[in-house]
């Protein structure tokens, strides 16, 4: 019995962290009806900027949290007034939750330049010894972490019922048209709901610092459990924010208490996935009455079409360029880079498809990754398969998954598409680092062996590089075809609008199936030759942050192209590796390159190529199909 409510405690003491990052989540979509994914990293900054000063300068508890809240707070303004508030009058709603993520990325990476990648932890406030009630071990940071979510919630109540500030939040969040019409810059309340939410994260981050190591990319954690509670309790409910993170901490106690503490993320996951899929505004009912405004229209980039001599040439040229990059770079080292870009450029030209085409936002691509390349190393591992028998199985695998992806969400659109591919990757990298006993779980999978047809074996960097560009080359050529085709045309009716190709008698849910089949199946080929290169599998190569990585090549060089693919993977990867100072800075890079390019230049890279004088690309827009946020 003891042991029992020890775990509750846990759990709740878990929980109630969960609920204060929520709270974050739910304050900024209440007022700007998007799911901020950067709240994590506010938290993780908050932690290191508090242990900065309450540790190294000596500073008191207090003065150093309120220090570390309001420097976070302001960090938050800036962010929003940079990139988010001119984000919400030109991207849809899955480019601001990309965005988003974006902003996370870069604020891991300066994180890590700031403060290294060494973990931090934080003293107890209150010394280390717990409280005993009733026989009950309870550490002292609990007492802080329930005073903290008690008296925010209080203040949130009482500053939403009470204060003319609160009521201005209020009237933004029931109906953002109506409340400008009455005199209330929706703008400026966006800017301080991202800073008192990001105060919020910070304080969070301070004071769990005591109770967990804290690194700088544990803010992909927090914005996972922050968003899993937001899911859980309804989006846009504070009490369900704070129910939510209960529930998700208590029901991640008792699996880790009674099962295991590796598989306690996979049942929180399974959780998410049910909910999001079953009754999408969460498990207590809550929804918000949020009225929109107006969405704005984004253009789906066209397919760039290179005819006649000079699309030959081009083309040639590009053909001529592989051939003898591995010959004229293999003293420089940049080959083995170029293998990973091929294994890159393949997964992005299926998620190309879906994202670019179909208009399905995926966060979670890197899960079909993941499922061929683990599937195709045990089966050549374990069951002696040949490796183009395992790879053909492990596609097989995959696109039966897709396909079970696909159909589980079909129904789902916008946000919570967006959210339950993210819950399906975060799944799957919770499986593969609990089943340690197959996979190897967290040390991962090593002594896989290179790919091998009959008497033929590939070994080194050149032979890799060709194999890799091989199938590159021939599915990039099926995937144009296709592309050109009625199956492309009706895709991207699809993504301008799915009631009108219904209409025109589309058959919408199929074909978005095939894109997620078709996504997933490039996913697992790359995946598979990732494996035979890199002799080595582990969770974190083929990981969420691998989808993060995957959708910011794809942004950055241009979606809806299959040649953006191409160019974003390879400048991506080869910049760091040429120039060796901006290695450190990889992440901070990444991230500002997605939300420059998702701001400035949503074409991207193979937007430049396509430019056409104005005169020109008249009749090109006008015939573009355009998609709605």
């Amino acid at each position: 019995m003891q042991q029992a409510i020890e775990i509750l405690v846990g759990g709740l003491l878990s929980g109630a962290i969960y609920a204060l990052v929520a709270l974050g989540l739910t304050l900024v979509y209440r007022v700007a009806g998007i799911l901020n994914l950067a709240q994590g990293a506010f938290v993780v900054l908050g932690a290191l900027a508090f242990y900065s000063l309450e540790t190294s300068a000596g500073w008191p508890i207090v003065p150093a949290l309120v220090a570390a809240a309001a420097g976070v707070a302001v960090v938050a303004v800036v962010v929003a007034l940079v990139a988010v508030r001119p984000a919400l009058g030109r991207l849809s709603i899955g480019g601001i939750l990309i965005l988003t993520a974006g902003i996370l990325t870069f604020f891991q990476g300066v994180a890590l330049v700031i403060w290294g990648s060494n973990p931090y932890a934080i003293p107890a406030f209150s010394g280390e010894a717990p409280i005993v009630v009733l026989g009950v071990h309870v550490p002292t940071q609990g007492v802080w972490i329930v005073a903290a979510l008690a008296v925010t919630d209080l203040a949130l109540a009482l500053v939403l019922a009470r204060t003319t500030f609160g009521k201005a939040l209020r009237a933004c969040g029931e109906n953002p048209v109506a409340a400008s019409l009455m005199g209330i810059d929706v703008a400026r309340m966006t800017v301080l709901a991202f800073a008192v939410a990001a105060a919020l994260g910070a304080l969070a981050g301070a004071i769990v610092g005591p109770l967990t190591a804290l690194a700088f990319d544990t803010g992909s954690f927090f914005t996972n459990a922050g968003f899993i509670a937001v899911a859980l309790g309804g989006i846009g409910s504070f009490l369900g924010a704070i129910a939510g993170g209960l529930l998700l901490g208590v029901a991640e106690q008792i699996a880790a208490g009674y099962v295991s503490s590796l598989f306690s993320p996979t049942l929180a996951f399974v959780i998410l996935l049910a909910v999001l899929v079953l009754r999408p505004d969460g498990v207590l009912g809550a929804r918000a009455r949020r009225i929109d405004v107006p969405q704005a229209f984004e253009r789906a980039t066209p397919v760039l079409r290179f005819g006649g001599r000079g699309g030959a040439a081009i083309f040639a040229v590009l053909a001529v360029l592989v051939g003898v990059a591995p010959l004229v770079l293999e003293r420089t080292g940049l080959v083995a880079s170029l293998v990973i870009a091929g294994v890159f450029v393949l997964a992005l030209l299926g998620l190309d498809v879906l994202m670019g085409y179909a208009g399905q936002v995926s966060l979670g691509h890197a899960a079909f990754m993941a499922i061929g390349a683990y599937a195709t190393a045990l089966l050549v591992m374990r069951a002696g398969l040949p490796p183009l028998v395992a790879t053909a199985a492990a596609l097989v695998l995959t696109l039966v998954v897709g396909a079970a992806v696909s159909g589980v969400v079909a129904r789902l659109r916008g946000l919570y598409l967006a959210l339950a591919t993210l819950a399906f990757g975060l799944l799957v990298d919770s499986v593969l680092v609990g089943a340690a006993d197959q996979t190897g779980g967290p040390s991962g999978l090593t002594g896989i062996p290179s790919f091998s047809l009959g008497a033929l074996s590939v070994h080194g960097d050149v032979a890799s590089y060709y194999l890799v560009w091989i199938v590159v080359a021939v599915v990039g050529v099926l995937l144009v075809d296709l592309a050109r085709s009625d199956f492309g045309r009706a895709l991207q009716a699809i993504r301008a609008d799915q009631t009108a190709a219904r209409a025109l008698g589309i058959p919408v849910a199929r074909y978005k199936t095939y894109a997620f089949v078709i996504a997933a199946g490039c996913a697992s080929l790359a995946g598979s030759l990732y494996a035979f290169d890199f002799h080595y599998l582990a969770p974190d190569l083929v990981s969420t942050p691998r989808s993060l990585e995957l959708v910011t090549m794809l942004v950055v060089g241009g979606q809806g192209t299959l040649v953006g693919p191409l160019l974003g993977a390879v400048v991506l990867t080869l910049l760091p590796a040429v120039v060796q100072p901006l290695a450190a800075y990889k992440t901070v890079v990444e991230g500002a390159l997605l939300v420059a390019v998702l701001l400035y230049l949503p074409g991207g890279l193979a937007g430049i190529l396509a430019w056409r004088p104005r005169s020109r690309r008249r009749g090109a827009l006008a015939a573009t199909p355009a998609a709605p946020r």
